[in-house]
């Protein structure tokens, strides 16, 4: 793990920060180093890149297709539905990029790009995603406020560990080693998130175009798997689909923030150190970049969350030089060892579901 900070202040375990004791107010660290970003260039749209990305997508879906109808009532059928899974995910990378604003001039014409992306191609909510979205980006790992750490089956809090029962309290108490397994399933929630938004009570600004959309994706998607292939294979062909989905998306998302400080809801903190401290890289450069649509330079996302994704690694030279100047920890690790730091933090959180009065000999016995 890189950091400029000791190691040791870096690890998996939960740190709650409260005040401005931890977190020091830098009032110029984010004015001084915007300034170095925009006079290098780095938040100009790259059309190019964007263009080369979604032709490389679009030819994969070809792909897809080409295979689908090649394969016919084959097993190698479920080959064609993870190649699916990971497209999808893909232009789930771009919608969310369009969302912030990277792709295209306008933010009127990155609206309806990322809905139409989001809704007619994923089908998810792009309303329900980007309101939870950039609720998250005012306020990471931040109690009572980052939405991305509620509780949705896992417990990222000891106190939400603590109040989990029944069935819940049973993954929690495991949910380190369970988090990936669970990710097969996040496929099928984001869609069912996407369904109760929409058809909701709550005002919902386009909804009746995100139902179109979805309505659609769903049709054009489900009517061939459905009609040329048996109903057997045809539910297998969905099933890997939304589970390579759904781990692709959440092993993606999850390395950024999960294990970083905690910061409780009152605290007092500037932009600069709040983001900083609370994100975590993934080292590994373009094959990092390209596999997790950028997601891999989080610290500099954001910081910059309209730049461009092939401009993250020049940013990242820019802020790593503000964090040494300015003694702000940056953290950055490989991918494996990320994994590593969520499973284990996600564990220790969900010893607060333990029965604190079980011996662990005797429990071991029961089991047996």
């Amino acid at each position: 793990m890189t950091s400029i900070a000791p190691e040791s202040t870096l690890g998996p375990v939960r740190r709650t920060y409260a005040g401005t004791a931890e977190f020091p107010n830098l009032t110029r660290a984010f004015t001084d180093v915007a300034q170095t970003v925009r006079e290098s260039g780095l938040l100009r749209r790259a059309p190019w890149f964007y263009g080369a990305v979604a032709a490389v997508i679009a030819l994969g879906f070809g792909g897809c297709i080409t295979g689908f109808v090649l394969f016919g009532e084959s097993w190698f059928q479920l080959l064609m539905a993870g190649a699916l899974g990971i497209l999808l995910t893909q232009v789930a990378f771009l919608g969310h990029e369009a969302a912030h604003r990277q792709i295209l001039t306008s933010g009127p014409a990155n609206d309806r790009l990322a809905r139409l992306l989001v809704n007619g191609v994923v089908g998810m909510s792009y309303s329900w995603w980007t309101t939870k979205h950039t609720r998250h980006h005012a306020n990471p790992n931040r109690v009572g406020k980052d939405p991305d750490i509620e509780v949705d089956t896992i417990s990222f809090l000891d106190e939400d560990a603590a109040a989990a029962r029944g069935l819940r309290r049973r993954i929690t108490r495991r949910q380190g080693w369970l988090f990936f397994p669970l990710l097969t399933f996040e496929g099928v929630n984001l869609h069912v998130h996407a369904f109760r938004h929409l058809f909701a009570r709550d005002r919902v600004k386009g909804r009746w175009t995100e139902i179109g959309l979805i309505a659609l994706r769903f049709a054009v998607f489900m009517t061939p798997v459905f009609v040329f292939l048996p109903v057997g294979m045809a539910f297998a062909f969905v099933g890997v689909q939304l589970a390579v989905f759904g781990i692709y998306m959440g092993a993606s998302f999850a390395p950024n923030h999960k294990g970083m400080p905690v910061i409780s809801h009152d605290a007092r903190l500037d932009f600069f150190s709040k983001q900083v401290r609370t994100s975590r890289n993934i080292r590994g450069g373009w094959w990092a970049t390209w596999l997790m649509g950028g997601l891999n330079y989080q610290i500099e996302h954001h910081l910059f969350p309209n730049m461009p994704r092939p401009h993250l690694s020049r940013a990242r030279r820019i802020v790593m030089e503000q964090c040494r100047t300015l003694d702000v920890p940056y953290t950055e690790t490989t991918m494996w060892r990320s994994y590593g730091i969520v499973i284990a933090y996600l564990n220790r959180v969900g010893l607060a579901a333990r029965d604190p009065f079980e011996c662990p000999v005797v429990a071991a016995h029961r089991r047996a």
